[in-house]
């Protein structure tokens, strides 16, 4: 063993952050493994005395003293005894150093897959021991590493993991140095030590970082009852509390949506709708295609569906985008829900009692309010081009739209005045 050698361990003990004490006793390990192998035999005690200082390995054979000699690698007479330690006793063990000439570098190089092998298995143990009661827990993280589609993070401790390209926020760029949040989901133990999962993707992510940016999420006033998620796209949170005094929309929305904000620019800009869960379920299905006004909902209690009528200038909205709005809602109250035309309904008005004509509608389209064009070009972007589709809506309704501020909504609003 040279001096150098040892340098290196106490490099990789700073590096994996694995207790020196671990290190140092794997590698004796190691050198008795490579001393069996090379000189002695399987049934030989060997112990091991490692000089820090000068970085040389003593190899020792362990023998009881007897009288008589009946196993060879494990005993010796007391005559023979005293030839290497004169204060041998009877029925007592004695050291005898058997190391090799120049085993400092025979040991280092016999001993070196073994000693890679135990500290990998110590850093693994170390792994468990770290996570295994933070399951469910938000973890911090620095990206180490970029290579293709896999991103491996450095956790708490110096712990490295892999993050997959399924639990990644799809389009969010990861570089070197970079500062995240994680879910770890599960930690599991496999044949190859205990391996981490690890999530962007989780909707408890988003549950746990409301935690850290609402005090009254934090503390059990405000409960989030559901979270239905498209990660890096669009997200629903449903939120309830039992004070009456408590507005909970209010209180994750937060002052100019700040609250709510920072926990988007967390998730690579994901928009967050804040929705108020209710036990009627028929008001929480309401509540959940918001913005989209609902005519009727007819549910069927058996197989958990729910039929929502409404006007046709609603439906896109109801439906969303590639159908987003409608999948994030069944999502969120549990219920499978189909949007239909109020003129379906049984018993319902006919689709012919708007006043106006379907070509008089397509002519007053948004632009005719002559909002700012990035306001506009937000309410186009949530497929609201017609007038005809904005009437109803409350300041309320128009800030869930991405890019619509509470300002903007007003002024829409206002807008609107001169269209009845």
């Amino acid at each position: 063993m040279q001096t150098q050698f040892l340098a290196a361990i106490n490099q990789l003990c700073d590096e994996k952050n694995i207790p020196r004490d671990s290190v140092i006793e794997t590698i004796k390990a190691a050198i008795r493994a490579a001393y069996r192998k090379d000189y002695g035999s399987k049934d030989q005690i060997i112990d091991v005395d490692l000089d820090e200082k000068s970085g040389l390995a003593t190899v020792y054979v362990v023998k009881k003293v007897v009288k008589k000699v009946e196993i060879e690698d494990t005993e010796i007479t007391l005559a023979d005894a005293k030839k290497y330690d004169k204060k041998a006793e009877m029925d007592k063990e004695i050291r005898i150093d058997v190391t090799p000439a120049e085993y400092g570098r025979i040991a280092a190089q016999s001993a070196k897959q073994v000693i890679i092998q135990r500290i990998q298995e110590a850093e693994r143990d170390m792994m468990y021991e770290l996570f295994k009661d933070r399951e469910n827990e938000m973890i911090n993280a620095i990206v180490h590493r970029v290579d293709g589609t896999m991103v491996y993070v450095n956790l708490d401790n110096k712990i490295t993991a892999m993050l997959p390209m399924q639990e990644q926020i799809p389009n969010e760029k990861y570089y070197s140095s970079q500062r995240i949040k994680l879910y770890l989901d599960k930690v599991v133990k496999t044949t190859k030590g205990p391996q981490l999962l690890i999530s962007r993707t989780h909707p408890n992510l988003v549950r746990k970082l409301l935690e850290l940016e609402i005090p009254e999420v934090r503390s059990g006033v405000v409960q989030v009852k559901s979270i239905a998620r498209e990660p890096g796209i669009r997200c629903k949170v449903a939120v309830h509390s039992d004070d009456e005094k408590i507005d909970p929309i209010g209180s994750c929305v937060g002052q100019k949506g700040v609250r709510v904000q920072n926990v988007m620019e967390e998730l690579n800009g994901e928009r967050i709708d804040i929705i108020e869960w209710s036990e009627n379920n028929e008001e929480y299905i309401k509540a959940a295609l918001a913005p989209a006004k609902t005519a009727k909902i007819v549910l069927d209690e058996k197989i958990k569906t729910a039929k929502v009528y409404v006007e046709p200038d609603q439906r896109p909205l109801a439906i969303g985008k590639n159908g987003q709005n409608v999948r994030l809602a069944s999502i969120l109250t549990g219920w499978e829900i189909d949007i239909m035309d109020i003129g379906e309904l049984p018993g319902g008005k006919p689709v012919e009692k708007v006043e106006k004509t379907e070509e008089e509608k397509k002519a007053l389209t948004v632009e005719l309010l002559k909002l700012d064009p990035e306001v506009e070009a937000k309410l186009k972007a949530a497929n609201l081009t017609l007038i005809e589709q904005l009437k109803g809506l409350s300041v309320k309704d128009l800030i869930q739209i991405d890019g619509i501020s509470e300002e903007a909504a007003g002024k829409i609003i206002e807008a609107m005045k001169q269209f009845g």
